[in-house]
């Protein structure tokens, strides 16, 4: 009996969160929504067939398919819930919350028919393959255990309404920028200098934290100079130590840092370069246009905030792994694209929605109780919260039938629920 109350309160919750994520969109497109986070969630699974068994409707399950199929090609669909997704996310952002941007890869090495396969770097393969971009931000804070999901865009260098990856970077930074009112820090690894990415962030006002990669000219005190002359003659005022995980071993690091004031060749806005010893036998360097004192906390802020662009890579293999990204098997380029973001939803669901809500927090206690994981750092929970929602909902019956309303109440955000 309490195995049932807890399911029905999963698919109440699933329902609420849809309902909010959805309002504005024609009846069936909400309903549709619903129908696929809940699906996910229930199957971990991206492939329709799965999908559509955990909603266990009264028809064949090619019908279920079919349907899903259908409104799976909606247009403007991945546009219209990622807005939406960071609308809800945006009272979240502070000021300094870290905007943490990931690209990464879905291969699909046999695939042969899908829509504009292109040419990958493989992550897995360390090699080059057949799949689809992805780029991924995950709202973070330095030193704390909030993650917030909130982009997630697959795109291929041969679409014909491709134009660049950085066309594709500074789009995704323009859609979270606005639904933030542009609070929030942009971290981004080497790669992200770049001229075509940092010069429209500067120009634009956004703050950021980005890695350097060895060889870009600064100006300090009057001079250009190479970064790594700047960084190797630069003090270090301060030590801290660390405990680095590498597999099943951990290593502590003495790390020390300190910070240069340097300015851009040919413009004038002052930026901090801050440099860190102890990761290797060269220096880390981190540019950053946030005002920073020549204090421990100041300086140990951009240093940690970078260490979170780490550590976060963890949550970012959670949302492949978890919902089995790279066994998707939609052909067409528009379907694959809505499906991302309906798996940032159900990402969002997990980690955000569902453990915020104070009336849940028994419910999580028997979510993780029923994954039966074992997990030392606190933001790995995730996984263990996602085998515990399949456990519950997967072995339901009547999946999310007689849940609907035949009519819309007055309030949109509440239409999915039955009288």
């Amino acid at each position: 009996m309490h195995y049932a109350k807890t399911a029905q309160k999963l698919r109440e919750q699933i329902l609420r969160f849809s309902g909010e994520l959805s309002f504005g969109l024609p009846k069936p497109a909400r309903r549709f929504v619903a129908e696929m986070i809940y699906g996910i969630q229930a199957r971990q699974s991206v492939r329709l067939t799965e999908i559509g068994r955990a909603l266990q409707e009264p028809i064949s399950l090619k019908k279920t398919e079919y349907r899903l199929c259908r409104q799976l090609r909606r247009q403007g669909l991945w546009e219209r819930l990622s807005k939406m997704l960071c609308r809800m996310a945006a009272a979240r952002i502070q000021d300094l919350t870290l905007l943490i941007l990931d690209l990464s890869d879905i291969s699909k090495k046999y695939a042969r028919k899908m829509e504009y396969l292109a040419r990958v770097h493989d992550g897995s393969e360390d090699g080059l393959g057949t799949g689809y971009w992805l780029l991924q931000i995950i709202g973070a804070e330095s030193g704390k255990h909030m993650v917030l999901p909130l982009y997630n865009r697959l795109y291929s260098q041969r679409s014909p309404d491709h134009q660049s990856e950085n066309i594709e970077i500074l789009t995704a930074i323009e859609t979270v920028s606005q639904a933030t009112q542009g609070k929030g820090v942009w971290v981004m690894d080497r790669g992200g200098d770049r001229d075509k990415l940092l010069f429209p962030l500067i120009k634009s006002k956004r703050r950021f934290l980005i890695r350097l990669c060895q060889g870009r000219h600064l100006i300090y005190q009057g001079r250009a100079l190479d970064d790594l002359e700047i960084a190797l003659g630069c003090p270090m005022l301060y030590l801290e130590s660390i405990i680095k995980e590498e597999g099943e071993k951990a290593r502590c690091l003495r790390l020390e840092f300190g910070v240069r004031p340097v300015t851009l060749p040919g413009r004038p806005e002052p930026l901090s370069l801050v440099v860190v010893r102890g990761f290797g036998e060269e220096p880390l360097m981190l540019l950053t246009n946030v005002p920073l004192k020549k204090t421990r906390k100041s300086l140990w802020w951009a240093v940690e905030s970078y260490l979170t662009r780490w550590t976060i890579e963890e949550t970012f293999r959670f949302i492949k792994q978890s919902y089995q990204l790279e066994d998707i098997r939609l052909l067409t380029y528009v379907r694959l694209q809505n499906m991302m973001a309906l798996v940032l939803a159900a990402a969002y669901f997990t980690m955000v929605y569902l453990n915020l809500r104070t009336k849940l927090r028994v419910l999580t206690g028997h979510v993780l109780q029923a994954a039966r994981r074992v997990f030392g750092i606190p933001d790995f929970r995730f996984y263990a919260l996602a085998d515990g929602i399949k456990a519950y909902l997967f072995g339901q019956k009547r999946g999310l039938c007689g849940c609907f309303s035949s009519r819309d109440p007055d309030n949109g955000q509440r239409w999915l629920f039955s009288p």
